[in-house]
């Protein structure tokens, strides 16, 4: 490539979340002759070796996460504690600043990736370094959370005002329901990391950034995208979907096993992420809805809240009565392994933006239950907009969920004779050939490479 040969650090928010989808980024653009550093906390770093698929082009630099009260001794990343204690994530990372500013200091890229930390920008600007806000949080969250038009009118924010999208957003049928807005001005209000909120970090993050940039496609969301163009007055790259290479393993024997004794699109798939834990009557109500249903089902579950294992949170007499067609597992699972055989029928998801893209590229039916943040927008997208999946009714004050209303979710997705049913799989299809087209993402990579090369100079 010569000349044209990028050289870009990425630091992203260290939680398995953030950290993995920047390294799919690096690989892709490594695979186009990119070179890549790639800050990662000292022994987090053996958890993302197997992901780099290009080590002579991507090098980890490693960083020392500093100690901070509270937090237990050697916690690196979000996965190492429990979900309260992010905060004192965000503030470890925070005093990295030094470290990291001498690291890009030796290294001089030609641009820095980052997301959570709001100060990047201004040592990147001090080294003559452009700054790129990489967000994995889909355009459509930041248009309706995040806009200036939303947040400069921040401190007089109530929840009926959440409820509804700011001025000038493309689309009236996203919506918020009670407890919804309710969850989100609270987290918007949280101090994350410091003495910094939650939604000032992630403001100014954008708005100090020399360029913003998102994990999405226009085929997906072309309006927002638009929208936070003219919102921001700066440029909007676009990385394309970034779908993960497939992977080299094979699918676990007892799990081909065990999916081998069902017919072909009959089971339903059910999980929520790695970092996602459920209370214990929801835990119930969802399973007791995959057993309505009268599908096989496979469910791969942390066990919720109180308790230890999945075992003791199982409905009364649960496994007995499904046994032969319904598991509950509460390790990891293939994911993509799981979603392309061909026993799975239907995939009940959490809707975080890489299990979404996952389930896109699959035949499985889409059945969107989120749980916080930005998966509400995304499930809300896809079942209001593009119509390619079913999103489970919750209550509209407590956000309850109740077991009648995830099996006519499942029902509809699955059953051949329901007219919605038949729409929402058409449409699934059609963007499921899309997004497989072969030259699209090369296109995105190319287009993207090109565009951050224009703005060099």
């Amino acid at each position: 490539m010569g000349e044209s040969r990028l050289h870009i650090a990425m630091y992203p928010w260290l939680a398995m979340g953030h950290l993995t989808p920047f390294l799919h980024l690096a690989n892709k653009l490594a695979k186009k002759g990119h070179k890549i550093s790639f800050l990662v906390p000292t022994k987090t770093r053996a958890k993302l070796e197997h992901v780099n698929l290009h080590p002579d082009l991507i090098t980890f630099v490693p960083i020392t996460i500093p100690h901070v009260e509270g937090l237990p001794p050697g916690a690196e990343t979000t996965s190492d504690v429990a979900y309260p204690l992010h905060p004192l994530i965000m503030t470890a990372m925070d005093h990295t600043e030094p470290t990291v500013r001498q690291v890009l200091q030796t290294l001089t890229p030609h641009f820095v990736f980052h997301d959570f930390t709001h100060w990047l920008p201004a040592i990147t600007r001090d080294l003559g370094i452009k700054s790129v806000h990489y967000c994995i949080i889909s355009p459509v969250t930041v248009s309706y959370t995040l806009s200036p038009a939303r947040h400069l009118s921040a401190h007089k924010l109530t929840e009926a005002d959440y409820m509804v999208p700011p001025a000038g957003f493309p689309n009236s049928s996203i919506k918020l329901h009670l407890h919804e807005a309710r969850a989100l001005i609270a987290r918007r209000f949280m101090t994350f990391g410091g003495n910094v909120r939650f939604s000032d970090r992630m403001f100014s993050g954008y708005i100090e950034s020399d360029i913003l940039s998102f994990r999405s496609c226009r085929e997906i969301e072309q309006p927002y995208i638009e929208y936070l163009k003219d919102q921001f007055g700066k440029p909007v790259l676009l990385s394309g979907p970034v779908i993960p290479e497939p992977p080299s393993s094979a699918l676990d024997e007892k799990w081909v096993k065990w999916l081998g004794d069902f017919k072909a699109g009959s089971v339903i798939y059910c999980a929520f992420g790695s970092e996602c834990t459920m209370q214990k009557d929801q835990f119930q109500e969802l399973l007791l809805g995959l057993e309505l249903t009268g599908l096989p089902f496979l469910a791969a579950l942390k066990p919720p809240f109180g308790t230890s294992s999945i075992e003791e949170a199982l409905p009364e007499n649960f496994e007995e009565r499904v046994q032969g067609r319904g598991t509950v597992h509460g390790g990891w699972v293939q994911q993509q392994l799981i979603l392309q055989h061909p026993a799975i029928g239907c995939f009940i998801t959490h809707c975080g933006s890489s299990s979404i893209i996952e389930a896109l590229i699959n035949k499985c039916q889409l059945v969107l239950l989120p749980q916080v943040g930005d998966q509400i927008f995304n499930a809300r997208m896809m079942a209001n907009n593009l119509k390619v999946g079913v999103e489970v009714e919750k209550g509209e004050e407590d956000g309850h969920l109740m077991k009648e209303s995830v099996c006519k979710a499942v029902r509809t997705v699955m059953d051949e004779g329901d007219a919605y049913g038949s729409e929402v799989r058409e449409n699934h299809a059609k963007m499921r050939e899309v997004l497989l087209d072969k030259k699209l993402e090369s296109t995105y990579i190319d287009c993207f490479a090109q565009e951050l090369q224009n703005l060099l100079h």
